[in-house]
């Protein structure tokens, strides 16, 4: 990691304990909270990661469309994204490199309401799978992992 990032405020900030799963989380000016429910052990206090990264897809997914109609000036009116989260077998996913073992699969559904027309529509659904964060969750991810500097008291 460069000396510029160990110094820069981070993104986002998650703070738990080893009582429970209950992490608080910063991001930005924003106060958020993650848990996991009830039946997994958890308080229910909030969304599990899963659904923050279902999230992060549907926001991300809504926003750029929405972006691209407002852009091009296309009668969209309202946008509804529906998302899943499954484990399935490789050998089950045709289009999938992957042919051992299980893999993560998210089902997303994507309403668009107006007078769109036919080629509108396909030009929106195309657009859809080209958010960010959809490329991301897609393409080669490098996470660094490491242990925070100690702390002077």
């Amino acid at each position: 990691m460069s000396a510029q990032q160990s110094n820069k405020a981070p993104d986002v900030l998650v703070r738990g304990n080893a009582r429970s799963f209950r992490q608080e989380i910063v991001a930005g000016k924003h106060s958020l909270v993650a848990d996991e429910p009830i039946s997994a052990g958890g308080g229910n206090a909030g969304p599990d990661p899963y659904n923050y990264l279902l999230a992060a897809l549907g926001v991300c997914t809504s926003m750029t469309v929405g972006f691209h109609a407002r852009r091009k000036q296309l009668p969209l009116e309202n946008i509804t994204v529906s998302l899943w989260h499954s484990r399935i077998h490789a050998r089950d996913c045709e289009e999938c490199e992957t042919k051992e073992g299980m893999l993560d699969r998210i089902d997303v559904e994507v309403e668009l309401t107006g007078s769109l027309t036919a080629e509108q529509h396909a030009k929106l659904m195309e657009i859809a799978a080209k958010c960010p964060i959809h490329r991301t969750l897609t393409s080669e991810i490098n996470i660094r992992l490491r242990t925070a500097a100690a702390k002077e008291p």
